[in-house]
């Protein structure tokens, strides 16, 4: 994979819980049972659309762990102005673990710390390794992780079209020229989510003159001579409180989490499991959706490993004597179309067959897993002669289901 592909997705989980939720709040979903599942639909919904738009090649999912971290140590007021959260929504969030554990997406979060510093940490640590990284959420705070391999991915509401935020549109946005500068802003702002007091008597349209006029709220505050009147004593009056709303603005970048590439990969989900999941909470036409999410993608991907290989690998030799019919799907797929598709007149040309080649590490986990669940598994070993005494094995071939195999 060349650093070019590597694309890493960091979503901001409860940023869009919350904003599933409230995009529903006039029209929430019901089960037959009156429960709320909207803030579960919202979220699972955008997750399969970025699935099946983006293609990611890496994905995660961010939570904020426990009530206090290392900003309300520093300020005991810092988010004590939000609302409780909604019950919809602490009872969404259990399922949305489920949701993620059946997809085999990772969840993070640490201790201490919210998911905006568990973002940019991991955001910085994948620039490194040649990623770029869009991180997913609305909140405007993640501007000043911006760089040239680390971006803003902001879904559209109501079906608006998707906003992302590189380096350039940042600083359009907030005319500025450093997208670091973004904690400036806030700083001498404040922010009315996050309860960041900031300087008395600034707005947004102040902060962003002094921006350009100072570049940063220390270089203002070592230069108030230069204001007048009572914006002057106010700011000068309130230097310690902008000093501290910096801090508190600025998203920490060191968290105590690493980054193993291979724990992010955009894995196959375990179909069986969702279904069951959205069997239980009434969701009827998602599963179709993510179904066709993975589908589509894992075919893209096994047609072009088919191409690259035909010439060499066992499996697409195996493939080309039943090409009529033959697919590549995944681990989990879900072949009850297939079978009730299948010809009357049963043969080798007109029964449907779909071949796996088993290439990661990954993929043979899950194999063995799947192979351990059976009751009987019928296997094949693949040699380079017939000659017992001197030949040598070069790989195996699986099958527990009718018209199902995998090679390994």
């Amino acid at each position: 994979m060349t650093n070019s592909d590597k694309r890493l997705f960091l979503i901001d989980a409860y940023a869009m819980i919350f904003r599933g939720y409230y995009a529903l709040i006039r029209n929430p979903r019901l089960t037959s049972k009156g429960f709320d599942t909207s803030a579960i639909f919202g979220f699972t919904n955008s997750l399969i659309e970025l699935i099946r738009r983006e293609k990611p090649t890496h994905l995660a999912v961010v939570f904020d762990v426990g009530k206090e971290n290392v900003r309300t140590a520093d300020f005991t007021e810092y988010k004590a102005n939000r609302s409780d959260t909604p019950e919809a929504i602490k009872n969404a969030v259990p399922y949305i673990h489920r949701i993620l554990e059946a997809m085999h997406i990772p969840i993070l979060g640490v201790e201490g710390y919210e998911a905006d510093d568990v973002i940019g940490t991991i955001a910085n640590k994948a620039e490194k390794e040649g990623y770029t990284t869009f991180m997913v959420t609305p909140d405007k705070d993640f501007a000043q992780l911006v760089t040239d391999k680390i971006k803003i991915y902001k879904p559209g509401l109501k079906g608006g079209d998707v906003e992302i935020l590189g380096v350039e549109e940042v600083k359009a946005k907030y005319e500025i020229e450093d997208p670091k500068q973004v904690i400036d802003f806030l700083a001498m702002m404040g922010d009315a989510v996050d309860n960041i007091p900031g300087l008395e008597g600034v707005g947004e349209k102040t902060a962003m003159k002094f921006l350009k006029e100072f570049g940063s709220i220390e270089n203002l505050l070592a230069n108030t001579s230069q204001l007048k009147g009572k914006l002057k004593e106010k700011v000068e009056n309130s230097a310690e409180r902008g000093i501290l709303s910096k801090k508190l603005a600025t998203i920490i970048c060191d968290v105590p989490v690493e980054f193993h590439q291979e724990q992010y990969d955009l894995d196959i989900p375990d179909f069986e499991k969702v279904r069951e999941i959205f069997d239980e909470i009434e969701f009827r036409r998602l599963y179709e959706n993510l179904y066709r999410a993975f589908h589509n993608e894992q075919s893209e991907i096994s047609n072009q490993q088919s191409a690259n290989e035909s010439d060499s690998k066992p499996v697409s030799q195996k493939a080309e004597s039943g090409k009529q019919n033959a697919l590549q799907l995944d681990l989990f797929a879900d072949f009850e179309a297939l079978e009730q598709s299948t010809s009357t007149t049963l043969n080798i040309e007109t029964t449907d067959k779909i071949y796996q080649y088993i290439d990661t590490e990954k993929a043979q986990k899950i194999l063995v897993k799947n192979l351990l669940a059976q009751k009987v598994v019928c296997f094949d070993t693949e040699t380079t002669s017939l000659n017992e005494m001197e030949t040598e094995l070069i790989g195996m071939s699986f099958c527990y289901r009718k018209g199902l195999a995998y090679y390994i």
